[in-house]
């Protein structure tokens, strides 16, 4: 009997001690911010005057008094001083290693003549070793103050970059990434004749297009699958190389108060390096990998091992990308009716349609969410087919099942209901509007502009979340002109006033839960990430002006002053 009292004291003695010690552990943060305006995205509480983290998780938010129970003298103390944090920005579509590439090679981003490149080449050429590939990306045709005269089907000619670079093979890959320009040497080193051959027709691609001239001559600009002409021949990066580009788009992510990155379409080798980054402990920031479609081999080793959920929430992979059809500006999208400015040509089918169908069947049986980039509407309806019918062949499987469409640029508006029908994700980059929009029109014409193309606001009238981004590299990474070109849908010089078809703007609230809470939801991580909430891993972007309440006009003034990843604090910006 005694036994038993005794057994029974020493049980509740040590639950006494379990519950203070976890009191104790629950009242000790390790951080506490306070001092400006908080945006939760949180539809409970959507602002709070401080937040308290202990470790990685927020243990608190809400009044500041409240949250001040939660400081000890080990606790560090962030004061706004009135400025503004949210939860931590998410890139839901970039190319992450194209990021940080774009800093080791040419960029050509801003450039708004085909002279400006050429010039850029020249002074490449002067750096680099005899036979040295030089390698670029950025250019845009339909960006340049004007094309030059010897343009062929609305693009530049390689003869003025040949001469610039008569032993240097170049290949300059445009904005989208769906088209390249090669000089004359690249396309030599590649095998390729520069005169036509009667009966031999080298450059045909299915799925793709090498411009030529009226004499039937490459002009050096390779269209979506024939960009393979030449790639093939590019020297493999090396490791160290890899590294560098990996370390680079770390530091913009944090630059930029980006916490967390969807990585569209990514390779063994990219795999295999992020495992080791995280391994080492430099992935600092989370990493949602979509599985490129083009390797059919790894897709079928990832159906076997199935999807990898980290337990960490740095580096998950449970997606598949499928590259369906090409862009717009190289007028690769695929279309329902010819382009306005290209007659009789309806862009590109870059992936058959039966292998999206056939993935969409495999992806619902091993559990993988599907991912397929479509910015024509046609497209888009194919796979919004293709998705319908794995849907109802396999309805068991289909719950939760958040596949997504990449871009959804442009739609027939027969297809837009379909997305909230389905439960398919449309994951669009807002600032493709700011950049694209002056001159879609040509490609597309004013009635397919106005009623299916950047359709925000009437997706998510709809019943589905957006998914925000830029496209990285194929934009600047900075999530600022996104945001603003999702609340004006106007060019980042601010025109036309009003925006275009301004009844599609985002509200401020909906823009930046596109950038968090719903793009987390795009990931299956909208429990972990995406607001400031009790429990949530702790990411924050802070910034040098309040986002949410800024005139217009300012909005793009914003900066990002501070990012905390995990707790930690990655970057602070100088003075």
């Amino acid at each position: 009997m005694k036994f038993h009292k005794l057994q029974s004291f020493s049980i509740i003695l040590c639950f006494v001690l379990m519950t203070s010690c976890s009191n104790l552990n629950k009242e000790s943060a390790t951080l506490l911010i306070h001092g400006g305006p908080i945006y939760t995205v949180d539809t409970i509480q959507p602002m709070v005057e401080a937040v308290a983290v202990s470790g990685n998780q927020i243990v608190f938010a809400g009044n500041l008094a409240d949250a001040e129970k939660f400081k000890t003298e080990t606790t560090k103390i962030i004061d706004l001083k009135g400025k503004t944090m949210t939860p931590g920005l998410i890139e839901g579509h970039g190319h992450f290693m194209g990021v940080g590439y774009n800093e080791l090679n040419l960029d050509l981003l801003n450039t708004t003549s085909y002279q400006e490149i050429v010039d850029a080449v020249a002074a490449a050429v002067q750096e680099a070793e005899p036979g040295e590939w030089i390698t670029g990306r950025g250019w845009h045709q339909s960006k340049w103050d004007e094309l030059p005269e010897d343009a062929v089907k609305g693009f530049q000619t390689h003869y003025k970059l040949s001469e610039v670079s008569p032993d240097n093979p170049v290949y300059l890959r445009h904005a989208s990434g769906h088209a390249g320009f090669a000089n004359a040497k690249a396309m030599e080193v590649s095998g390729l004749r520069l005169l036509p051959k009667e009966g031999i027709d080298q450059m045909s691609v299915e799925g793709g297009e090498v411009i030529r001239d009226g004499l039937g001559r490459p002009t050096g600009i390779f269209n979506e699958r024939a960009m393979t002409l030449i790639t093939q021949h590019i020297p493999e990066t090396t490791p160290e190389k890899n590294k560098k580009a990996f370390e680079l788009a770390v530091a913009a992510c944090h630059r930029l108060g980006i916490t967390s990155f969807h990585d569209a379409g990514i390779g063994r080798e990219t795999i295999e390096l992020y495992d080791e980054m995280k391994a080492n402990g430099n992935l600092k920031l989370r990493m949602y990998g979509m599985v490129t479609g083009w390797d059919k081999e790894l897709i079928e080793e990832w159906y076997e091992k199935g999807p990898h959920i980290d337990p960490d929430h740095i580096f998950t992979i449970r997606s598949i990308k499928l590259n369906c059809d090409g862009a717009l500006g190289s007028r690769g999208a695929w279309l329902l009716e010819e382009y306005t400015d290209r007659p009789g040509h309806y862009g590109h089918e870059t992936l058959p349609m039966e292998f999206v169908e056939e993935t969409s069947f495999n992806a619902l049986r091993n559990g993988f969410q599907v991912c397929s980039h479509a910015i024509g509407d046609r497209a888009n309806r194919e796979i919004l087919d293709r998705y319908e019918t794995a849907f109802k062949e396999l309805p068991d499987l289909k719950e939760d099942h958040r596949f997504r469409i990449e871009h959804a640029q442009h739609l027939h508006p027969d297809d837009i209901p379909r997305f909230a029908e389905l439960g398919v994700i449309p994951a669009m980059q807002a600032v493709h509007l700011s950049s694209d929009r002056p001159w879609a029109i040509f490609r597309l014409g004013l009635m397919r502009i106005q009623h299916g193309a950047y359709v925000w606001q009437t997706l998510l009238q709809s019943g589905v979340p957006i998914v925000n981004g830029t496209d990285a590299p194929v934009e600047p990474l900075n999530p600022i002109p996104s945001l603003y070109a999702s609340v004006t849908r106007k060019t980042l010089k601010g025109l036309p006033e009003g925006g275009y078809e301004p009844s599609q703007k985002m509200t401020r609230e909906q823009a930046l839960k596109s950038y968090t809470l719903d793009a987390a939801y795009g990931a299956f991580e909208e429990n972990i990430k995406g607001s400031i909430e009790l429990g949530k891993l702790a990411d924050f972007t802070i910034y040098n002006q309040d986002l949410m309440t800024v005139p217009e006009d300012e909005l793009l003034k914003t900066e990002v002053e501070m990012t905390i990843f995990n707790g930690e604090v990655v970057y602070t910006k100088t003075k």
